[in-house]
């Protein structure tokens, strides 16, 4: 990533005030703990101590000007953080929707499953109770037609000895059984 101009100067006059300071205070001590006497091989004018002065003003000024710049700096990396933190919690509330999101789109479809199963265990209930019951309706049917047949045999059975029995000895009371029979047979025939 290519670094912004205007950024590089930012951070090059946030390191001038305190580099300032730093020199200005070097020359004081310079200026202020040696004799005046000393200083003209250096070149330097003879009133030292009005040099020391303004290079102490101006020591005071970059002081300030480095105060502003910490400052500043500081209360940039102070909204960073806080932007960062922001950012943070904001990110950590969609994941925690998301999965109160997620648990609950799973709760739901649970739902759905157990009701679904429910209701497939009901039908396959129903179903085995309507098989069961039309077998029990079936069986009943067969007994009962058994039971038709069986009465069906017995008159048949009936109906033949007293034939026969007429035949053989066709007496009053054998003629007696034989209208019984089929006075019998003309009043439940159909129902036989």
């Amino acid at each position: 990533m290519k670094p912004d101009p205007a950024q590089t100067w930012v951070n090059f006059l946030s390191l001038l005030p305190g580099t300032t300071v730093t020199v200005l205070v070097i020359s004081i001590a310079f200026l202020r703990f040696y004799d005046p006497t000393d200083l003209t091989e250096l070149w330097l004018p003879h009133s030292s101590r009005a040099w020391s002065n303004l290079f102490t003003v101006a020591a005071i000024l970059a002081a300030l000007a480095n105060f502003g710049t910490e400052w500043y700096r500081r209360n940039r990396e102070t909204g960073r953080r806080s932007r960062d933190e922001a950012r943070r919690v904001a990110q950590e509330r969609a994941e925690a929707a998301f999965r109160a999101e997620e648990a609950e789109r799973r709760s739901r479809d649970e739902t759905r499953r157990v009701a679904q199963e429910r209701a497939e265990t009901e039908r396959r209930s129903e179903e085995e109770a309507r098989r069961v019951a039309q077998e029990r309706a079936e069986a009943a049917f067969r007994a009962e037609e058994a039971e038709r047949a069986a009465r069906r045999a017995r008159v048949q059975a009936r109906c033949s000895a007293a034939q026969i029995r007429f035949q053989l000895d066709p007496s009053a009371a054998h003629r007696e059984q034989l209208s019984t029979v089929l006075v019998f047979l003309e009043e439940y025939g159909d129902t036989l």
